[in-house]
């Protein structure tokens, strides 16, 4: 089944380049320039992927990115020209996936769409739920979903894979460098200290107290742990 990738851009030299791109790698794609019309697009279209340009005329990207974080999960890729680590970090904590900044090689921007629609549709393999602390939490892999307390969790993709990657071994520390290509692959050249951001977005909708996490654990100077244990099957 294709996928859809939502572009909002609104320079239309690079709306153009960027879908032509992302066309010919077999995506289909919609585009605007417009803040307002990307969000009235996000509803009817339902993409798999909005690659999403912080420098809007009409409406602010970071507005934009909250505004679908509201209500959905959909993986947000980020273009901008703020190139500073702390304009990074505000954007991921926005729940952005990925964050590209201008100027960009398309062919790295269609790479990282493609690692990111992999993320959002991965399944890695196990045939029932798997379950953490007496039924507190119910990973189930094939469907794709996490249940915290008896609710349903939206995750983004790169939640998701942060989630599974530390409860394929509870109580076992991952190193920030280990979780950071667990999420993006080896080939990523980034900053470890992202993960903490992804990691503030997860505790916001697994934790009873965000403040003081009991699920996704910090060592101090190392990384973080899963800290209930796997139930017996």
């Amino acid at each position: 089944m294709t996928s859809t990738v939502l572009l909002v851009e609104d320079e239309s030299k690079i709306r153009t380049l960027v879908r032509s791109y992302l066309e010919r790698a077999g995506l289909l794609v919609v585009s605007t320039g417009s803040g307002a019309e990307a969000l009235t697009l996000h509803h009817q279209a339902s993409p798999d992927l909005i690659v999403l340009d912080l420098g809007l005329p009409d409406i602010a990207g970071e507005t934009i990115a909250a505004e679908i974080r509201r209500t959905s999960a959909t993986p947000i890729l980020m273009l901008t020209a703020k190139a500073g680590e702390a304009d990074r970090i505000a954007g991921l904590e926005l729940g952005a996936d990925d964050y590209l900044t201008k100027p960009f090689s398309p062919r790295e921007l269609v790479l990282r769409v493609q690692a990111i629609l992999r993320r959002s549709g991965a399944a890695d393999g196990g045939d029932i739920a798997t379950s953490f602390g007496e039924g507190w939490v119910v990973i189930d892999v094939d469907r794709r979903e996490v249940i915290v307390a008896g609710a349903v969790v939206e995750l983004t993709p790169t939640e998701w894979t942060l989630l599974t990657a530390l409860t394929a071994s509870p109580g076992r520390v991952f190193s920030r460098f280990e979780l950071i290509n667990r999420i993006r692959g080896h080939e990523f050249d980034g900053y470890e200290r992202t993960v903490d951001s992804h990691v503030k977005n997860l505790r916001r909708k697994i934790e009873q107290d965000p403040s003081d996490p009991q699920l996704v654990t910090t060592v101090m100077g190392v990384g973080y742990r899963f800290g209930l244990p796997r139930d017996p099957r």
